[in-house]
């Protein structure tokens, strides 16, 4: 991840941004070779950059959190699930879809009915993670755990249920 003090730092030793050291550190090097060339763009872009430092770093950290996600499909499980993106000196948080909201979401567009396997498939989580977000749900009285008639396991939302399906109790 990228630091907003040591951008600050590249920016002074690099002659108040006149030389880019600070751009070639966020990953814009292309602008960085304009900034060594032409003297920060006469230091009016090395001025610009002054003041829109915090949000150049924010946006790099959160290309990086984007190719990291992109890489490692599990990469955001590990960062508690927020991406944080500063804007025009506005921090909003931005978050993917929580494990739990995918099964209630899950179970409304299937009337109540949710298998472990369609959960890993939308949630983008193994099947063993999928089973144990969805026998916590059992556990706290949420869900129950039914089979069909096929011997399909699925786990019931009776809140989301409009009629009663071909079931039978597990």
């Amino acid at each position: 991840m990228y630091n907003l003090f040591i951008a600050y730092m590249l920016w002074f030793i690099s002659g108040f941004g006149a030389l880019g050291f600070h751009r070639f550190y966020l990953g814009k090097i292309p602008t960085g070779i304009l900034w060594m060339c032409t003297g920060g763009l006469g230091m009016f872009g090395a001025v610009y950059d002054f003041f829109t430092l915090p949000r150049q770093v924010a946006e790099a950290n959160l290309r990086e959190e984007i190719r990291n996600a992109v890489r490692e499909p599990h990469y955001h499980t590990r960062l508690n699930n927020n991406w944080r993106y500063a804007e025009d000196a506005q921090a909003r948080v931005l978050s993917t879809e929580s494990t739990e909201r995918t099964i209630l979401r899950l179970a409304k567009q299937n009337k109540g009915i949710v298998s472990a396997s369609e959960l890993a498939l939308e949630a983008g989580i193994s099947i063993e993670e999928a089973k144990k977000a969805l026998e916590k749900l059992v556990d706290q009285g949420h869900a129950e755990l039914r089979v069909r008639k096929s011997g399909t396991l699925v786990y019931t939302f009776p809140e989301f249920m409009d009629t009663d399906s071909p079931l039978e109790d597990f």
